[in-house]
């Protein structure tokens, strides 16, 4: 739950930072001078990238949460039984020693997004946090390319 908290404050704040900027892109843009319109456009182009960015990120947190309640719900999310340093993160030998089941489980069911999001669970776990965005998204997508073909 702090986590959600945190994420959410630090949208909201880049909102505001986006309202601040677009503001000022408004103003620049008024001025009329050649240098004033071309940084509201820079400004305007930084700001709807960012707008992207945070929209992405939400999105992607809010569909992991609905597929750990799904896991949660079946039973299927893997036990955290790994030894933890003082900090909270499991220890990386540890997290490393049980990658292999989670990626032989990816091997032989390549379509299962459960397999994908354990995946990406162990790949965290063993500090790999660009592989384990990716096995997540994976999962998402074949939960999601499921869930249509199920309507």
């Amino acid at each position: 739950m702090r986590n959600r908290l945190s994420a959410l404050f630090m949208a909201l704040l880049l909102v505001v930072y986006l309202v601040l900027v677009f503001q000022r892109a408004v103003l620049l843009f008024a001025s009329g001078s050649a240098v004033g319109i071309a940084m509201s456009v820079a400004l305007i182009v930084i700001g709807l990238v960012a707008a992207w960015a945070l929209i992405r990120e939400l999105l992607f947190g809010l569909r992991t949460e609905k597929l750990v309640k799904l896991m949660a719900a079946e039973g299927t999310l893997p036990v955290d039984d790994l030894p933890h340093r003082a900090s909270g993160r499991p220890l990386r030998d540890a997290a490393d020693a049980e990658f292999p089941q989670f990626k032989a489980e990816v091997e032989a069911s390549p379509e299962s997004w459960r397999a994908w999001f354990r995946l990406g669970l162990a790949y965290d776990a063993s500090g790999d946090r660009r592989r384990a965005r990716a096995a997540l998204r994976q999962a998402i997508g074949l939960y999601r390319t499921q869930e249509r073909a199920a309507r």
